[in-house]
């Protein structure tokens, strides 16, 4: 089909004007508005309080690790070190304690004044009074004996023989029975037949006036 072009005293010489125009399009050409206009994104802004990272920020927030990492290491190697040394702590501190229960429990109640109070000390107090009455017996003697009725604990007693069963318990280091004890009993010690001194020198008595001496007995007597 053939196309008679038009022409517009407003267009240029061989560019179609708007009859034109509206002819091959069927509307008329419109003014473009905003809405056909063309939205750009605004530029995107770096955030004020996130730097870019440089080489400088790097290496102190590595230094900071590395100081932070240490002081982790020394806490945790202290509060090891620590629960290490308070058990050895605290048993050398209990260590004299238990020491000093044991010197107790060996030592005894306390016998006549001067000497060590313990078996030995109570032998050789009681043996300083014999002399001074004139009651035989050596230390071998009394510590012989002693060993064998009492195996040298003061506070002996015999609750099953015939003397127990009349209510006069053999006691003490030489298991003395009340009745000797106060028949014998030598003046300048305790008068309690459980004192270790008052009841070695009282026995060393009873045995020198029925055997002459504690030497000589080597049973019950």
């Amino acid at each position: 089909m053939a196309v008679v072009a038009a022409s517009s005293g407003s267009g240029r010489a061989g560019s179609p004007g708007p009859s034109l125009f509206a002819a091959l399009c069927g509307a008329s050409p419109r003014r473009p508005t905003g809405r056909d206009r063309i939205i750009r994104p605004a530029p995107q802004r770096r955030p004020v309080g996130d730097p870019p990272m440089t080489a400088i920020t790097a290496a102190s927030r590595l230094a900071r690790l590395r100081n932070l990492a240490v002081t982790g290491l020394v806490t945790t190697g202290a509060a090891a070190a620590a629960l290490t040394l308070t058990p050895a702590t605290a048993h050398a501190a209990q260590a004299p304690t238990a020491a000093s229960a044991i010197a107790s429990r060996t030592a005894g109640p306390a016998g006549a004044k001067g000497g060590a109070n313990n078996l030995d000390g109570w032998i050789k107090q009681s043996l300083a009074i014999m002399k001074a009455k004139g009651i035989p017996g050596t230390y071998e003697g009394l510590h012989r004996n002693i060993m064998r009725e009492s195996s040298g604990n003061p506070n002996a007693q015999n609750n099953y023989d015939v003397n127990a069963k009349n209510g006069i318990p053999s006691k003490g280091l030489l298991q003395v029975i009340d009745p000797t004890f106060k028949a014998f009993h030598v003046a300048g010690t305790a008068n309690s037949s459980t004192d270790p001194v008052a009841n070695i020198t009282a026995a060393a008595n009873y045995a020198a006036h029925r055997y002459g001496s504690i030497d000589n007995v080597n049973s019950a007597y």
